[in-house]
């Protein structure tokens, strides 16, 4: 049976101060040779926001896992409302009152949103009444947090904001007052955040305590009560986040100034490499998700897609690609056209970084240096024939590693064993320096971290003026303005606008997005 949901914190006793909520002393981990935390302490006051913050691989998913039971440090302390607690698993960390939501969601596909939450709750062998008292619980649980969700949905139909809905209400189902969120907006449309904001302070204001992971600056600024820093393993500042800034906590995470506008010269376009001529999309349904598409994007100039999710870029992208096959109009790569055969668009010069990095940039399972070569195994410095020279394949990756940061510089690894931020580098390492004649980038810095999006924004940058062709697609307005020479906007499968950046305002491109403008949008080219 759940815990006792929803009553109020109890306030400290008279004349004392109150325990923090969170008290880690002197925790150290080691994977191998990689130190993941540094004698790191913390301490969270209860009933607070509390921003980790750093750069991909400083150790913070690594801390938060440890106090979730998931990892066992190999020394260090762990309090809660400042009693001494042994965390040897998830279970010992729900009955301290400490939950969880993972970056990656935890939810099972085809069962309903009622059958995840109990799951593992259901309080003996009689299902009907737990699913009850469950329905009873979620639906209070959903008015007093705004976390409302369809109780009798199966999950693989919500969402990304639903599922992540779900996932904070198992917490809550299980009693937990500490929850722990890691990177929630990574996969979160800007209205979707915006919600998990509100739910998150309607916690707070109701008396638990939230430890927000996240590298999303803004984000901290906008939510948090206090921040701390994570630098390499260690933790290396506490700040008050009204006594702090953005540019402040870029320079603690990265140990430098960081550099957040991007700085470029006027694009100059060469010739075509890259034309969509009256392209038109239908899914396995028959349903049109692109309709007659036509632009085209030329060497030296940066092409952003700007859309709301859902939209038709995500299917554009992947047709351009060669990965999807397109029902009407052509598609021509320096002016020959192209079918769906992703493996001839690259031998013609065409690199790809996916949206979903997971479904289709990397393979979990694989070591990272097999994920380092997907896509080229033909490769001659890869080997010849059937035989792989792995050496000069473990060189070759720990090569783009060192050039991109991925840390840990492992070619061995597991690429499940690397963070999001620095899969996600390890896509760009892979794709950019292949030296392409024209680049697609879908989400380049999903996941990534403020010292890390400045490199890869430079070395787009780089690549333009190089005279490469690079059509970006990115859910961040101020990414697309910062790179963009021209911004086309989708709008319901359609590109409604085609606007140099120099004419774009975030204004205009929210309202174009969201199916207004009218005479604001700009003819695409025919």
């Amino acid at each position: 049976m759940p815990a006792e949901i929803g009553a109020a914190a109890l306030p400290p006793a008279t004349g004392a101060a109150a325990a923090p909520a969170v008290e880690l002393r002197g925790i150290e981990k080691r994977f191998g040779n990689n130190h993941a935390n540094r004698s790191v302490d913390l301490a969270v006051e209860a009933g607070k926001i509390h921003g980790i913050v750093g750069e991909n691989g400083a150790g913070k998913t690594t801390l938060m896992n440890i106090l979730y039971g998931l990892y066992r440090a190999d020394s260090g302390e762990i309090r809660v409302n400042g009693q001494p607690v042994s965390v040897r698993n998830s279970e010992d960390a729900l009955a301290a009152g400490i939950g969880m939501v993972h970056q990656h969601f935890m939810l099972v596909d085809n069962m309903t949103v009622l059958e995840n939450v109990i799951l593992g709750a259901e309080d003996g062998a009689r299902l009907a009444p737990a699913l009850r008292q469950a329905r009873e619980v979620l639906s209070r649980l959903g008015r007093d947090y705004a976390l409302e969700v369809p109780l009798d949905e199966v999950a693989d139909r919500l969402a990304v904001g639903l599922r992540q809905r779900v996932e904070i209400l198992k917490a809550l189902y299980r009693g937990a007052d500490i929850l722990i969120l890691d990177e929630p907006t990574g996969a979160l449309t800007p209205p979707e955040a915006d919600h998990l904001f509100r739910i998150l302070r309607r916690l707070r204001d109701q008396g638990k305590t939230v430890i927000l992971i996240t590298h999303r600056l803004p984000e901290v600024m906008a939510v948090t009560d206090r921040v701390s820093v994570m630098r390499r393993g260690a933790m290396v500042a506490h700040r008050d986040t009204a006594e702090t800034t953005v540019a402040e906590l870029a320079e603690l995470m990265v140990g430098r100034q960081v550099l957040l506008d991007v700085s470029k010269a006027p694009a100059e376009p060469g010739r075509e490499m890259l034309r969509a001529e009256h392209v038109t999309i239908r899914d396995g349904r028959d349903a049109a998700r692109v309709r007659e598409v036509s632009f085209a994007v030329r060497a030296g100039e940066i092409v952003a897609i700007a859309g709301v999710a859902g939209n038709g870029q995500s299917e554009l992208l992947e047709a351009l690609a060669g990965l999807r096959p397109v029902s009407e109009g052509r598609i021509l790569l320096d002016g020959t056209p192209v079918a769906a055969n992703g493996e001839l668009c690259r031998r013609r010069g065409l690199a790809h970084v996916p949206e979903d990095r997971e479904r289709m940039g990397i393979v979990m399972e694989f070591e990272a240096r097999e994920s380092a070569i997907l896509g080229y195994l033909g490769d001659p410095r890869y080997g010849s024939g059937l035989l792989l020279d792995w050496a000069a394949i473990s060189a070759d990756t720990a090569e783009k590693m060192e050039m991109f940061d991925v840390r840990p510089v492992a070619p061995r690894l597991a690429t499940a064993g690397f963070s999001g931020g620095n899969q996600q580098k390890l896509v760009l390492a892979r794709e950019i320096e292949r030296d392409p004649g024209v680049l697609l980038v879908g989400q380049p810095t999903r996941g990534v971290d403020i010292g890390a999006i400045e490199f890869i924004h430079r070395r787009l940058v780089a690549l333009r003026d190089a005279g490469k062709a690079i059509l970006l697609v990115s859910a961040k307005l101020d990414e697309i303005l910062g790179l963009a020479d021209r911004i086309l906007v989708m709008f319901g499968g359609e590109i409604v606008a085609d606007i140099p950046a120099a004419q774009a305002t975030e204004q205009r491109i929210g309202l174009l997005m969201a199916g207004g403008g009218g005479a604001l949008a700009g003819k695409p080219p025919p």
